[in-house]
């Protein structure tokens, strides 16, 4: 699932691809270097970040999506807005990727059911202003399974297909290292809800503060891809469903080795 934020914000590459052709220059070029979803923002989620209307939030997507679409690559829509995500549905995106589970705007449930398409559920308990304050657990694994439980058995009583949920535990979302580690080693625990799960960790803050200098200074987002790369194959041999990339051609690149070793080379 490759990155593509039509933002000037994003914490990786905000502004990079605020122009429409740029945007589907880049949206063609994962697609063509393997991403099955090219998945696309218009709402900065970095801890902190400032809420922008709906109006915006379609102006920045729609055109994209038209685009891509008239040349066939598969996307997602990133929102939390039913309005936001109904007109790129009609524009022409086949999944709905809702950072809030539902939980930011009850009409999405409907927006999802009568469009049929599958809807990816992450974890969540508020905008992204709140983030840090709202990071507390007795345990996280146990709180965040619970509540994705919930998220998708309310989907599903919506009239969304159990089989088009997914979930996402919802890496560095009210989340400190800690809490995203703990959740990366027992994604075994949000498989057995029996829904496909995402993870998305690609460039955050917990990988930068591993990777942290020798006084503490984290890596800079644009140096940690191979932490990136390492922490996505760990989620793939856990069972993830799929993985949430920025650099889409590395990450296929090192999947490829990774299968070609597990099957002796016959893939």
């Amino acid at each position: 699932m490759g990155v593509l934020n039509v933002t000037p914000d994003s914490f990786s590459d905000g502004g990079r691809y605020a122009d429409v052709d740029a945007a589907v220059a880049h949206g063609v070029e994962m697609w063509r270097d393997g991403a099955d979803l090219v998945d696309i923002g218009g709402e900065s989620t970095r801890p902190g970040a400032e809420r922008v209307d709906a109006d915006t939030e379609c102006r920045r997507v729609v055109p994209v999506v038209r685009e891509l679409a008239a040349v066939g690559v598969p996307m997602s829509i990133d929102t939390t807005r039913a309005a936001v995500a109904e007109a790129a549905v009609s524009a022409g995106v086949g999944t709905v990727n809702d950072v809030s589970g539902g939980l930011a705007d009850p009409d999405m449930a409907r927006v999802v059911a009568d469009a049929g398409c599958p809807w990816i559920l992450m974890h969540w308990r508020g905008h992204s202003k709140r983030m840090y304050e709202l990071a507390q657990y007795a345990d996280v694994v146990g709180e965040v399974r619970g509540e994705l439980a919930e998220r998708a058995d309310a989907a599903i009583a919506a009239g969304v297909a159990a089989e088009r949920v997914i979930l996402d535990p919802g890496l560095g979302f009210a989340k400190t290292a800690e809490h995203n580690w703990l959740l990366l080693r027992h994604l075994d625990r949000l498989l057995d809800l029996g829904h496909p799960v995402l993870v998305g960790a690609s460039r955050k803050s917990f990988l930068g503060r591993l990777l942290a200098a020798p006084d503490g200074t984290p890596r800079p987002v644009d140096e940690r891809e191979a932490a990136s790369l390492a922490t996505n194959l760990y989620a793939l041999a856990a069972g993830a469903w799929g993985v949430r990339v920025h650099e889409v051609r590395a990450t296929v690149d090192a999947v490829r080795a990774w299968r070609a070793a597990q099957a002796g080379g016959a893939v």
